[in-house]
């Protein structure tokens, strides 16, 4: 995942550039000797690749009433059961994974990520079951990888050899995965890591600088194999995102075949806006593409690690906002590491479903990683996760989907840590039974109390004399719950007495229904 965010959404022409490397037989990316043959034609329709075009772009409702998708981060990183880049790492001289490689598959110079590849096999894989598990735990939308870092495709590619079906599994991951949620009626995604792998893999051209391998080079140097690695990187291009114009065209090619041969509601990539130029053109062929898949519709989500202006939609990797959005944003995390790893801690089922609320209280949606084995199936422990979401969410799920935000996001005690809008900040967020967060359909209010209480339950917000409150109350039901909910409406608050029993006991997380007098 991106540890460097940092790049713009930039206008300007590239110059002329030389001639592209072809991939494999039946397929290349095809060359170009002068700049107006740079770039491809975005395809009919109303979109154009310029900030100007660009800006027509309406979120379409399909997302915003979705709220909650789920991931599948999955690929031959799982393999040594490690954890997330390890396809970087092994080269890294005396980091843990480049040990554990020494020491289960030798040196790099002779046993490369090359030769992990065909040992994932992804044998215990059942893309139906899994998908139905999914979608009885409320998801809305799934999201396959498409292609991670370390330049392995996930899809059936005629431009890179190194994809799924000529190596490992020998299936073409996104279109089962595309055809197994289409199946169970889910909108389907698929995440682009492409950018970011061109200087992400140059550790692969590296050497041992000391101990009985001192100086030989790791296979990625070798040029036969530039096409998985890479060549080398001129010394200056080390930034997240490469500014190799040659690159970024080879990127523009690859993720367009991603595009049309799936179509996908929805496209993330792992970085900023890529690319300027480059970038612009892929998204109004996306935009295009799908307006003519929907006859006019155009229900097409690009998300990136950059805020828009409207242009796309903002995601956030393992992060949340302060406070509400005025466009629909995302938060991308895992319920563990981003790949398989032997031993990993588990977010729990109450985790996630916190954030969850908090993240839809604010205009967003949380979009989750199910950590697959290598091997393609869920750990116990994930499947119980999985299960205790959807528990939750099959009472709760009336004040999550479709909703939208209210006047405020909610309440949370004075101790609350601040808590910027940003990236990585999860882990500093602490949630109990004072934090409130609040959706609204319609005529009709939801609070969820995000703790279990110990006494009743007080919301400021809603009391007779507060603005945010707007009218008197009529009712106020417990989600789920059999036993009538006694409450009243103070001038200075709402307070609902202490609920007896949980309606679901493994996710102390309380939601309950408000309306209003006419």
């Amino acid at each position: 995942m991106t540890h460097n965010r940092r790049h713009f959404f930039k206008t300007g022409a590239l110059t002329a550039l030389g001639m592209a490397m072809g991939r494999m037989a039946g397929g290349s990316i095809p060359s170009f000797t002068s700049a107006p043959a740079l770039l491809p034609d975005p395809g009919a329709g109303p979109f154009l690749p310029t900030v100007e075009s660009l800006s027509g772009y309406r979120y379409p409702d399909w997302f915003r009433d979705a709220k909650f998708g789920i991931w599948s981060h999955w690929g031959p990183q799982a393999v040594p059961r490690h954890g997330d880049w390890y396809a970087r790492r092994m080269y890294i001289e005396g980091d843990d994974d480049y040990k554990h490689h020494l020491e289960h598959y030798g040196h790099p110079s002779k046993f490369g990520y090359k030769d992990i590849i065909p040992l994932w096999k992804a044998q215990r894989w059942e893309p139906d079951q899994l998908m139905a598990l999914y979608k009885k735990a409320g998801a809305k939308y799934f999201v396959s990888m498409g292609s991670h870092h370390d330049n392995f495709f996930l899809w059936n590619s005629r431009l890179h050899k190194w994809n799924a079906v000529n190596y490992g599994p020998r299936r073409d991951v996104v279109g089962t995965w595309q055809k197994a949620a289409r199946k169970a009626g889910l909108r389907f995604g698929v995440s682009e890591h492409l950018g970011a792998s061109f200087t992400w893999f140059q550790t692969s051209h590296g050497a041992d600088k000391q101990g009985p391998m001192k100086g030989i080079s790791y296979d990625g140097a070798n040029p036969v194999y530039q096409d998985l690695y890479h060549g080398k990187a001129a010394a200056d291009d080390h930034d997240w995102l490469s500014k190799n114009a040659e690159w970024q065209r080879e990127w523009l090619f690859c993720i367009m075949e991603l595009i049309d041969n799936y179509h996908p509601d929805l496209l993330y990539s792992d970085s900023g806006f890529p690319f300027g130029e480059y970038g612009r053109n892929m998204l109004a062929h996306f935009y295009n593409g799908d307006l003519s898949k929907n006859n006019g519709t155009l229900d097409a989500v690009y998300t990136c690690k950059q805020s828009s202006d409207g242009y796309w939609v903002e995601d956030l990797e393992r992060g949340v906002k302060d406070g509400i959005n005025p466009s629909p944003w995302q938060t991308d995390t895992s319920i563990g590491d981003w790949y398989y790893r032997t031993g990993q801690p588990y977010k729990t089922a109450t985790d996630i479903i916190r954030m969850l609320v908090d993240i839809v209280s604010k205009n967003g949606n949380l979009l989750i990683n199910v950590v697959q084995t290598p091997e393609g199936d869920l750990e116990p422990d994930v499947l119980r996760i999985v299960d205790d979401i959807g528990k939750w969410i099959a009472i709760n799920g009336e004040g999550i989907y479709g909703s939208r935000p209210w006047k405020i996001y909610g309440e949370q005690p004075d101790s609350a840590p601040a808590i910027k809008s940003g990236n990585f900040n999860e882990n500093k967020v602490r949630y109990d039974a004072r934090d409130i967060r609040f959706t609204t359909k319609g005529d009709t209010r939801y609070a969820f109390c995000l703790g279990a209480p110990e006494t009743d339950i007080r919301i400021a917000a809603m009391g007779s004399s507060r603005n945010s409150a707007g009218k008197a109350i009529d009712s106020v039901a417990l989600l789920g719950g059999a036993e009538k909910t006694h409450w009243r409406q103070r001038h200075d608050a709402l307070v609902i007495a202490r609920p007896s029993k949980m309606p679901v006991a493994q996710v102390p997380v309380t939601g309950f229904r408000i309306t209003f007098k006419k």
